[in-house]
């Protein structure tokens, strides 16, 4: 691990803790709420120390194609859940590392990016319909799973530089949550749009403000933009559960 910062170890610490959480917890909604909270994104996006751009919207998008194509492979294709995870994480890879030396970078190829992803993500809310999904709760002690979790996310780690902007959006919780919602793979799918709709703003305010105030206040700045999103996504969410109970 020679090489690595605080923004490292802080990401590493950060992941392996939400990962934990989501373990145990037993409603689907509840650990799918947990790729919601972009404070992995944030200590990401310090760790690689570069300047935000195309690629790491494209990077929520690529992170969507692995989401579905998890559960794709485990409820539709009936392949292990592990060997699943593993599949989609070596196809997220592949597209991140294939990108990157593209290097997408300019004014338009952002704010096309953005408009695309963003529009996909409304268009998504509306359409991936709501599915009852069981609960489940591993039954592993935290003192061998916290471990177990934080050991794959080192590896994760070291292959940042290769991955660029498209670290901020790898799937390291949501390999944990694919694993610990392997009951309830439709309910992480169904949320992945919300996460685009709410992300992306933030990605875009982070944008704005980068070469004007330093990544580091960018990314305080775009929280509020963040909570605001997550705000919305509760009341909409909220009046949804109440016109079913009526």
């Amino acid at each position: 691990m020679s090489g690595w910062g605080w923004a490292d170890w802080a990401l590493l610490l950060t992941v392996a803790t939400m990962g934990t959480v989501v373990a145990y917890l037993r409603n689907p909604e509840h650990k799918a709420f947990m790729l919601m909270l972009p404070v992995p994104f944030t200590f990401a996006l310090l760790a690689v120390n570069k300047d935000l751009d195309a690629t790491n919207i494209l990077a929520m998008l690529a992170t969507f194609g692995y989401t579905v194509a998890v559960w794709a492979l485990r409820v539709r294709c009936r392949v292990p859940i592990v060997l699943a995870i593993a599949i989609a994480v070596a196809g997220y890879a592949f597209i991140g590392v294939g990108m990157t030396k593209l290097h997408p970078t300019g004014n338009a190829i952002f704010w096309i990016a953005t408009i695309v992803t963003w529009l996909a993500s409304v268009a998504l809310i509306r359409w991936l319909p709501y599915k009852e999904e069981p609960h489940h709760r591993t039954p592993l002690p935290v003192w061998i799973k916290f471990p177990v979790i934080a050991l794959a996310i080192v590896g994760l780690i070291q292959i940042k530089r290769q991955l660029g902007g498209f670290t901020t959006g790898f799937p390291m919780v949501g390999i944990v949550v694919a694993y610990e919602s392997r009951h309830s793979l439709w309910t992480n799918v169904r949320r992945m749009p919300w996460i685009l709709a709410i992300v992306v703003p933030m990605e875009v305010t982070i944008w704005l403000l980068q070469s004007r105030v330093g990544m580091p206040m960018a990314l305080v700045l775009s929280w509020p933009v963040y909570l605001v999103g997550l705000w919305v996504f509760h009341a909409i969410s909220r009046k949804a559960f109440e016109e079913e109970a009526d």
